[in-house]
């Protein structure tokens, strides 16, 4: 009795697995990702979702930055400043460049600590001119 009942449910999963792949296989892409949870599917004619900029990683921290990152972000900062005649508040820094909320802080310190920035003001009135 325990091989009939072995074999008759081998032939059940047998037929079941075989169901399942058929119906995978006769499913489109878009149903498919649908299902899964995952990307929205792409449709012809729609834009593609864009995807999340590479400064940031998966747990939504910053990248970590090299000294040449801020450097670099530090010389356009400079490069900003200078063409204003009266300065910038660190917001509108931010803004002109694309700049993170979280990189900023760091950037003006760096450049107020290597004496190529200049601070004018306490918290949000500080205005940033070029040395």
């Amino acid at each position: 009795m325990p091989t009939n009942l072995r074999s008759a449910l081998d032939a059940l999963a047998q037929t079941f697995a075989s169901s399942v792949l058929a119906a995978i296989r006769s499913a489109s892409i878009d149903d498919l990702l649908a299902e899964a949870g995952g990307a929205r599917p792409v449709h012809p004619g729609k834009a593609a979702p864009t995807p999340k900029p590479a400064s940031k990683t998966r747990g939504g921290r910053l990248a970590r930055r090299s000294a040449a990152d801020i450097e670099k972000a530090l010389a356009s900062v400079v490069a900003l400043v200078k063409k204003t005649k009266g300065g910038l508040r660190s917001e509108q820094i931010r803004k002109q460049l694309g700049l993170d909320v979280r990189e900023v802080p760091r950037i003006l310190k760096t450049g107020l600590s290597t004496k190529k920035l200049k601070a004018k003001g306490h918290k949000r009135a500080t205005v940033y001119t070029a040395a």
